[in-house]
């Protein structure tokens, strides 16, 4: 596969597992990198606006390795839903989910070497059923979903009980579109 060393620059344990799911060997280096995203950016372009911004706090100290940063976001009516603010924001938060079709984008960036930046982003659309409150307190009693964007995880059991039918990647949707970046990994390594 790539011929460069991987650095993987993500907190996400669903990423970090993607990765490893995939084959691929990297190393884990985090660093700190300001979130915010300017007031006139389009919601659409904001997860590669801020995977982009992650890539750049490597520029020029990354050394021969492909660094992959990357940042999710749950899109829906036209706004964009973070991560819940505790028990009652993610009850909140899958409530207005409920019965609705929603978006999940992902920005991916890869500083490398020899390319420079190369950036892509992924969109599935996913559909909720008509959740019962009960469900919702349910899942977010025992799940626990706070780390997660718009407070769910589709690999749990909120996922396999709640949502209907998705367009596009499901990896997109558990954090990383993975046959994306494997493709553009096996590009640059040939």
């Amino acid at each position: 596969m790539p011929q460069h060393k991987l650095i993987l620059a993500s907190k996400s344990p669903r990423r970090q597992e993607l990765m490893r799911l995939m084959g691929l060997q990297y190393e884990l280096v985090l660093k700190e990198v300001d979130e915010s995203y300017p007031a006139h950016l389009p919601l659409t372009e904001v997860p590669l606006y801020i995977a982009e911004k992650k890539a750049h706090a490597f520029d020029g100290n990354a050394g021969d390795a492909i660094v992959i940063t990357a940042d999710t976001i749950v899109l829906l009516d036209n706004q964009i839903l973070g991560k819940p603010d505790g028990e009652h924001g993610a009850i909140a938060m899958l409530q207005q989910l409920s019965g609705k079709m929603h978006q999940v984008i992902t920005g991916v960036a890869l500083l490398t070497p020899h390319n420079g930046l190369i950036s892509l982003t992924e969109v599935t659309n996913v559909y909720f059923n008509v959740l019962a409150d009960a469900q919702i307190i349910h899942y977010v009693s025992n799940y626990q979903p706070f780390d997660k964007a718009g407070s769910y995880g589709i690999q749990e059991w909120i996922g396999l009980i709640g949502i209907a039918k998705i367009e596009g990647s499901y990896t997109n949707v558990v954090g990383l579109p993975t046959e994306r970046l494997y493709n553009e990994l096996q590009r640059l390594s040939v």
